[in-house]
């Protein structure tokens, strides 16, 4: 919000606005209607000759209520005129943002090269001392991004738009397809990972049919010296974000410590062929005979082999459950009283 009374518009109402505009403009739309309750709003792109690429993940847009399409050409002519001032503002507001950009890219360097840690805090202490109420934040979380199917650019303009007023210490770097964050840890209790999957949320509206955001957020490092090791826990956590499906995806350092972290360091041709000699013959069984053999096993490994507690899960008799898990071991050679066959036929599941 950089204007207007802000109470009139709760954060959801907003995001419902974002995802009709960007809705439309996916569609190629050049503005929106959008009705909330039973209130009209048109939605009209704001442009700016300063902004950084990105498309329309990073643009900005002006919520007017009403229908623009029914009014006088006078007062359609105010809002145009409207829309010019926000992009004159956004303009203004691009070029203080490009001494920090290098200054991010700077931090950036240093930290896949590997500087001293000194070196490191000197680079950080002169981005704050840019920023309002710039203090060296008792703890830094890494952040690293990419994209697929979007231009280069649009994940660090779209990130900058995203979380510009958060905090003014937060640096974001990179190029191409990808960037990278480096965020004061959040002192709310909410995770960074959370944190993202909301504010980032209403973009999906327009990333597109091909396109994705996946992002992975590192622990809290305390000191400088621990940004190193924070990034490349936040690369880790990326690849498992990358490694599931959705159109944005977000991981956290919790996961780093579980069986996703191996299963994401595996190929993808050697993830599918593993998955293929498992699962393949009981998918295929289901299919032709219409049983439900595959739903079957999850909710078994699901309640550890319970043969009670999963029978009244799926609502079938025992004798029920063991024939179809007699048939499952049957078709795949494998017992499922044994623990690692268990396991193996859980990471199968995993990897759906």
């Amino acid at each position: 919000m950089i204007a207007g009374p802000p109470d009139r518009l709760s954060p959801a109402e907003r995001d419902h606005l974002v995802r009709a505009h960007l809705d439309a403009r996916r569609r190629r739309g050049p503005s929106a209607r959008a009705r909330i309750g039973s209130r009209q709003f048109s939605l009209l792109p704001v442009a700016a000759e300063a902004a950084p690429g990105g498309g329309p993940l990073s643009e900005w847009l002006l919520a007017v209520e009403g229908d623009v399409t029914e009014w006088t050409p006078k007062r359609q002519q105010l809002a145009e005129n409207l829309a010019r001032l926000a992009g004159a503002e956004r303009g203004r507001r691009d070029e203080s943002r490009r001494l920090r950009s290098r200054l991010a890219d700077e931090v950036f360097a240093l930290l896949q090269r590997d500087a001293p840690p000194e070196e490191l805090r000197r680079a950080l202490d002169a981005s704050l001392a840019m920023a309002s109420g710039g203090d060296f934040p008792e703890a830094w979380v890494v952040v690293s991004a990419d994209s697929v199917g979007l231009p280069d650019g649009a994940v660090r303009a779209a990130l900058v738009e995203a979380l510009t007023g958060v905090d003014d210490r937060t640096l974001i770097g990179g190029g191409g397809s990808g960037a990278m964050l480096l965020l004061p840890q959040p002192d709310d209790g909410v995770t960074v990972a959370d944190y993202l999957r909301e504010l980032l949320g209403p973009l999906e509206a327009g990333l597109g049919p091909e396109g994705r955001l996946t992002l992975g957020a590192s622990a809290p490092a305390a000191s400088a010296g621990g940004l190193r090791g924070a990034l490349e826990e936040a690369r880790h956590a990326r690849r498992i974000a990358a490694s599931r499906v959705g159109r944005i995806c977000v991981s956290g350092p919790e996961e780093l410590a579980s069986h996703v972290l191996l299963l994401a360091a595996v190929p993808d041709e050697v993830r599918r062929a593993y998955r293929s000699r498992l699962l393949d013959q009981v998918i295929g069984y289901d299919l032709e005979h219409q049983a439900d053999l595959v739903r079957t096993l999850e909710a078994f490994l699901r309640y550890d082999g319970s043969w009670t507690r999963c029978a009244a899960a799926l609502h079938v008799h025992v004798n029920t459950l063991r024939y179809r898990i007699g048939r499952i071991e049957e078709l795949t050679g494998r017992d499922l009283s044994r623990l690692e066959d268990r396991v193996d036929f859980y990471l199968a599941l995993e990897l759906s």
